[in-house]
């Protein structure tokens, strides 16, 4: 297991100077600095109980306050803020070109990009980032949200599928690549944990002895934090020692990867080529190589995975145009009379691409989204936000909106992106979110999930011939696609029952 930093700095010493008094002079001057940064913004508040509280929580806030970007934080708030709303009127349909569906491709097309994501694979040039920094809350569990069972007959969790679909196109790109090696067709796992799930995940794998991968493959970092601000722009404290953050939300990758060593450690490993994706989606196909290649076929520094909308209503956002820029446009931002309209076959929605937060990258594009991010525009999240009130000193929990959290999305890089290849695939394939607690009403549960990899593992096993009775799984080991189930032609294979790679577990 790694994990991903950016370097320290180094130490120094004087002759005569005690290592505790060089500690002492240094947090000195650390204050004295930190004090004028946050005086010149604005935020010298933060500093208004330093004097009354112990010398170890001193410690703990200087080093808290010396990683915030307070000027940044400033700009972004006001950005974010006093930014005009979008006009709805600006919004158009994706442009023809750059937009493809493997709904109505030849076969011989998607298996022309499928060679090429397997040969990538096969020579050691895709790495996959895994967005997992959620806790399972609303599905009530504690525990990251990738520890989940959603209760398929393997109770794999959803860490487990994904891991095993890595192992499993590897094996494939070498079986249609047998010129390169085991040692060459290695897909390295970049994890983006959050601070509350970091240790808690990282324990995860290794109790389950990171399910088959090698330990030096699979690298975990974190996503980034703000601070909470009051509504006039002020930053919060959550106690007299501690400022108020929030994470950055998923767009803060981008960030991470610099500040966390992964682009160093992509470049060290010569990988030019990345897919990105979220971890709560049971059947998400991992470093999908016919994805891959397409983006790439299509000489594409970035890429989005889209599947269609199920109805005009569907509340989930849309892949398009916005003031000729891509965008995603969230569902309550596109007048109905838009979301309704429907193309020239009478069918189907001119706003059809539903955005499932699952990209393509090169590494050079990530490299330089650093420039990008200064033009980038937060979101505003209005919030209950627990303080201490720097009028009396105590601890507020308001029962109202008293405070804004500010958040990137992973999709607000596409507007800087002037040639996105945008791939449709079949939803029933590739898109079953976990997104509310068993027995919801609203589906995206671990109810849906589990009948929807069920119902996949189905298909994949009469396609090739079996007769289906009862919950049948079919272990990404043994089939990524549906491939590999020749053996059950003409059987009738009776669950509750998982199909593995080598062995059968009733």
């Amino acid at each position: 297991m790694t994990s991903l930093s950016a370097p320290g700095a180094s130490e120094s010493h004087s002759r005569g100077n005690s290592p505790s008094r060089l500690v002492k002079q240094a947090a000195e001057h650390s204050e004295e600095r930190l004090r004028a940064l946050f005086a010149g913004a604005g935020q010298d508040h933060v500093f208004s109980y330093f004097d009354e509280i112990p010398a170890d929580a001193r410690t703990r806030l200087l080093s808290q306050l010396n990683e915030i970007d307070v000027e940044r934080c400033n700009r972004i708030f006001a950005k974010a803020t006093q930014a005009p709303p979008h006009d709805k009127n600006r919004i158009d349909p994706l442009p023809e070109t750059g937009f493809d569906s493997t709904l109505t491709a030849s076969k011989d097309q998607v298996e022309a990009w499928r060679a090429t994501g397997l040969q990538l694979i096969a020579q050691g040039k895709i790495a996959v980032i895994l967005l997992a920094g959620g806790q399972g809350t609303r599905l009530g569990s504690s525990a990251p949200k990738g520890c989940y069972d959603v209760g398929l007959p393997s109770h794999k969790s959803l860490f487990q599928l994904q891991a095993e679909r890595i192992i499993a196109i590897q094996r494939l790109a070498l079986e249609a690549n047998p010129q390169y090696t085991a040692a060459q067709a290695i897909v390295p796992w970049y994890v983006m944990t959050s601070e509350p799930t970091r240790a808690a995940t990282e324990a995860f794998f290794r109790q389950h002895n990171f399910f088959g991968l090698e330990e030096e493959n699979v690298l975990f970092f974190n996503q980034g934090v703000l601070p909470a601000f009051s509504m006039d722009g002020k930053i919060l404290l959550e106690n007299k020692s501690v400022v108020s953050t929030a994470p950055d939300g998923n767009g803060g990758i981008y960030k991470a990867l610099r500040r966390e060593g992964v682009l160093a450690d992509l470049k060290a490993r010569g990988i030019p080529y990345i897919h990105a994706y979220c971890v709560d989606n049971c059947l998400v196909k991992v470093a999908d190589p016919v994805f891959l290649g397409y983006c790439i076929t299509k000489n594409a520094p970035c890429g989005a995975k889209v599947v269609p909308k199920q109805r005009a209503s569907e509340p989930v956002g849309v892949l398009c145009l916005r003031d000729q820029k891509f965008s995603v446009v969230e569902y309550s931002e596109i007048p109905a009379e838009l979301s309704a309209s429907v193309r020239a076959d009478g069918v189907t929605l001119t706003y059809n691409a539903a955005n499932i937060a699952n990209h393509f990258y090169t590494t050079a594009f990530l490299e330089g989204i650093e420039d990008m991010e200064k033009g980038m525009e937060f979101h505003v999240a209005k919030k209950k936000i627990k303080h201490v009130d720097l009028g009396t000193g105590l601890v507020v929990v308001p029962t109202t909106n008293n405070g804004i959290k500010l958040e990137l999305f992973i999709f607000d890089v596409f507007p800087f992106c002037e040639n996105l290849a945008v791939l449709e695939t079949a939803r029933k394939e590739e898109f079953s979110p976990l997104k509310n607690a068993p027995g919801s009403k609203d589906g995206d549960s671990p109810d849906t999930s589990r009948a929807d990899v069920l119902a996949q593992s189905k298909r994949f096993l009469e396609a090739a011939g079996a007769k289906v009775v009862g919950d049948v799984e079919v272990s990404p080991l043994l089939s990524y696609d549906g491939e590999g189930l020749e053996t059950y032609k003409g059987m009738e294979v009776i669950g509750p029952k998982v199909l593995e790679l080598s062995v059968e577990v009733a």
